[in-house]
């Protein structure tokens, strides 16, 4: 590249400089280094002070961790060194020219002071989000689309009165939208049918043009809920279409907005406490999806939305205990039911299954039928309620988890003993154990012992870090980002297996080697940090990954319930744009770094 035109032009096709103006790009291109690099050579090692920014206008660049693994393969217009540029200013790894390579090197101070200046440039390296609101969203601060739910029923003008009744009947909505190519025409209500056809005794095979609404009121899928309430109250109506370029896509009623101002974990808790029946209680459940959308909407962090998505599974499981003692009477001996899994670490998102055991007294007989009826009822209220059964049938229904506190003290220390990988998987599991209702004291001391014994045994400890390597995050040396090649995920991320589990299984690692009683994943990496149990720039670097990966779980769930289709854990990458993109590999670098300073003893004390 001869000059400043040429680099800027050049820079001008990345991200972040594409979102730079003119103004500032031109005389930022000036300020860059050329570099030539042969292969092989170092361009800079762990632990040194980095010039700046590289930008890799040709050729190759590995970069390699603390121990000498393998991060990743970058080609031209990758760019690297920021990681350690927005910290400390010395390199957390190591970066060596795989082949003839031309680097373009922007000095510490001007990307410092970039960051400093310019909004979208820091925005694209910061890894820290902006503290989350921590109330519940109004409708002034959310957007329509995340009201409406998903494809709107629609029919040509022709359609006759009668089978437009007979759709709205069968899909049980109270509006139908009838559109005229892909172009919204108008809209007829059951208030219509009502109105202009019953009352009036109309024939019903006449044509629905003669009956709709023509033209009607619609807003974009980026006006706010307040225009669609004011809109209600100044027009006297109760249904307004959503388009997008004249089509609909969406459709907002007076219960839509209700329910909105309704749900909240804690208004769900309240309707919980009083249901009567495992169906009355599933009713309720079933607005936890759009809960979670407006809590993702509202801005909250991924802790706290799954937070209080947890707190609903722990009323249902408590009310569902009383309902069944109720009907069955007062336990024969006290007992506690606990949650383990994404329930026990209070991680629960849109997708979940239910892992539960239970503790008894050790005077308690672990063959009544009482106990083995109390689970049932319970694992299948849980079922009924949408927190599908345990594939690997880890659930107090099973006599193996329902025991007295003494086996289950035999259980930890035998696993504990003998380490095998059937043992190291269980133990994984009931490391986060978390009393749910029952007899609390059953619980106690049971965690501090089982923490303290297991942190004892190194080969015990060797079978945990090396269970925690079991599930990579999803890199690939080539082309970023890693996919699914086949089957019904194909060009997909599964975001818990590959983004969220690589970490969960980290946080419980470093919770046995510090003895940190914490069961909540974030909360087990914060304790690691401040504790020393791993070093403050790993420990944030990771803290900072999860938050983004989990963070994408949760937004690509949201989007999936917008779109009326059922939350699940597989992102497609090329849904995401260069940023977003840029910044989960960036997470999953970091996640692959701290599995490898795991095995090698580094950055774990």
């Amino acid at each position: 590249m001869a000059d400043a035109s040429e680099i800027a032009t050049f820079l001008s096709r990345l991200a972040p400089y594409s979102n730079l103006t003119d103004s500032t790009l031109v005389p930022l291109a000036a300020a860059f280094e050329r570099r030539h690099i042969a292969r092989g050579d170092t361009i800079y090692s762990v632990g040194e002070r980095l010039d700046g920014l590289y930008v890799i206008c040709d050729g190759a660049v590995r970069i390699d961790d603390a121990s000498g693994e393998v991060l990743s393969h970058l080609r031209a217009g990758n760019s690297f060194g920021e990681r350690g540029l927005m910290q400390d200013g010395i390199a957390p790894t190591s970066a060596r020219a795989t082949a003839e390579t031309d680097l373009l090197l922007l000095p510490a101070g001007r990307f410092r002071a970039l960051v400093e200046a310019d909004e979208s440039f820091r925005d694209f390296y910061a890894r820290n989000r902006a503290e989350p609101l921590r109330r519940a969203p109004t409708l002034a601060e959310t957007r329509v689309e995340t009201l409406m739910h998903g494809a709107p029923l629609t029919t040509a003008p022709d359609t006759t009165i009668a089978e437009a009744a007979r759709m709205m009947r069968d899909a049980h909505v109270s509006s139908l939208m009838i559109v005229e190519g892909e172009a919204l025409a108008g809209i007829i209500t059951t208030r219509d049918l009502a109105g202009r056809v019953v009352a009036e005794g109309l024939e019903t095979g006449r044509p629905v043009r003669e009956i709709m609404t023509a033209d009607p009121l619609s807003l974009p899928p980026d006006a706010i809920g307040s225009d669609v309430l004011n809109a209600m109250m100044e027009r006297g109506i109760g249904h307004i279409p959503i388009t997008q370029n004249g089509a609909p896509v969406g459709i907002i009623t007076q219960t839509d907005l209700t329910r909105f101002q309704a749900d909240s974990s804690a208004t769900l808790i309240g309707d919980i406490a009083a249901g009567e029946s495992a169906d009355a209680l599933a009713a309720i459940t079933a607005r936890i999806p759009r809960l979670l959308v407006q809590l993702v909407a509202s801005g909250n962090r991924h802790e706290v939305v799954t937070r209080l998505i947890t707190d609903i599974t722990d009323a249902v499981t408590r009310r569902l205990l009383k309902l069944a003692e109720a009907e069955l009477g007062p336990p024969p001996a006290p007992y506690l039911w606990l949650a383990c899994g994404s329930q026990g670490r209070q991680e629960q998102t849109g997708v979940s299954d239910q892992d539960n055991c239970m503790i008894l007294d050790d005077g308690a007989d672990p063959n009544d039928p009482y106990f083995a009826e109390l689970a049932r009822r319970v694992s299948d209220g849980l079922d009924r309620c949408g927190y599908f059964y345990c594939p690997g049938d880890m659930m107090a229904t099973n006599p193996r988890w329902r025991q007295p506190l003494s086996v289950w003290r035999s259980y930890f220390q035998g696993w504990i003993d003998k380490p095998d990988p059937m043992a190291q998987m269980l133990a994984s599991v009931m490391f986060d154990l978390r009393p749910i209702g029952g007899t609390t004291s059953l619980f106690n001391g049971l965690q501090a012992e089982t923490l303290a014994a297991a942190s004892k045994n190194s080969i015990f400890v060797a079978h945990m870090v090396s269970n925690s390597l079991k599930h990579h995050p999803p890199l690939s040396l080539l082309r970023g980002i890693a996919t699914a090649r086949s089957g019904a995920h194909r060009n997909r991320v599964d975001l818990k297996l590959n983004g969220v589990v690589p970490v969960v299984d980290l946080g419980r690692v470093y919770a046995l080697r510090g003895q940190l009683t914490a069961a909540n994943t974030r909360a087990r990496l914060v304790a690691a940090r401040e504790s020393g149990v791993v070093s403050q720039r790993g420990g944030q670097d990771l803290i900072d990954a999860y938050d983004l990966i989990a963070m994408a779980r949760l937004e690509h769930q949201a989007s999936r319930i917008r779109a009326g289709e059922a939350p699940d854990n597989y992102l497609p990458p090329k849904e995401l744009s260069e940023f977003e993109r840029s910044h989960l590999r960036d997470a999953f670098v970091v996640v692959r770094s701290m599995q490898s300073a795991a095995t090698q003893g580094q950055g774990v004390l």
